[in-house]
């Protein structure tokens, strides 16, 4: 998978084959989705380089609501086999630079280069961010280091452009590489050396 440009916005994912005329259910990443998913809006995909997708787009035939699960009808998919084929894709769409902001959505290049602060202190930079089927990750330079960090809302709570910077609690181990785990006890055969003791 290749490296999406920085004026695109992942919108959506494709999660599975809905019915036998080619809709699909749609995992969201977008707070307009009814704005987004009008019939004639086209979608760059993010799919392995073996589909037969790659490099192609996708038009919108039809958006709709069932049961409260989003579904798509695209151009040219008429059938659930054509609609397997789509299954895990990732749709993106150009950036809209006169559209107002999505809460909880950002692009690659907002994102890059903002220190990352875990408990007040600084952690190390953004310097890149890696997309997925199931989640996004920040990759954090952390000194020498590389931090995968999965980009959800329980380990990344808040985003600050403003502020240059992103909040990250994350769950014990993954930044044990960074000095700040208590230093090692004394080996045993070090602590038998400088226990008082007689001779045999």
């Amino acid at each position: 998978m290749s490296a999406q440009p920085k004026n695109q916005l992942r919108v959506g994912r494709l999660v599975k084959a809905h019915g036998l005329k080619g809709a699909l259910k749609l995992e969201l990443y977008t707070d307009d989705p009814d704005g987004r998913f009008t019939p004639g809006a086209s979608f760059t995909l993010q799919v392995p380089e073996q589909s037969e997708w790659h490099g192609k787009t996708v038009t919108v035939r039809e958006f709709r609501w069932m049961n409260a699960q989003a579904v798509v009808f695209f151009e040219g998919v008429d059938d659930r086999n054509a609609a397997d084929t789509l299954v895990r894709a990732i749709l993106w769409i150009d950036e809209d630079e006169d559209a107002p902001a999505e809460d909880d959505a950002w692009y690659d290049h907002q994102l890059i280069g903002l220190d990352v602060v875990r408990e007040g202190t600084v952690v190390g930079k953004v310097a890149r961010v890696d997309h997925f089927p199931a989640q996004d990750l920040l990759i954090v330079a952390a000194g020498e280091s590389e931090i995968l960090v999965p980009f959800v809302k329980a380990i990344v709570p808040e985003v600050d452009l403003a502020a240059g910077r992103v909040i990250v609690t994350p769950p014990a181990g993954l930044f044990e590489e960074l000095p700040d785990d208590p230093a090692p006890a004394a080996s045993g055969d070090d602590a038998s050396a400088e226990a008082p003791g007689t001779s045999a």
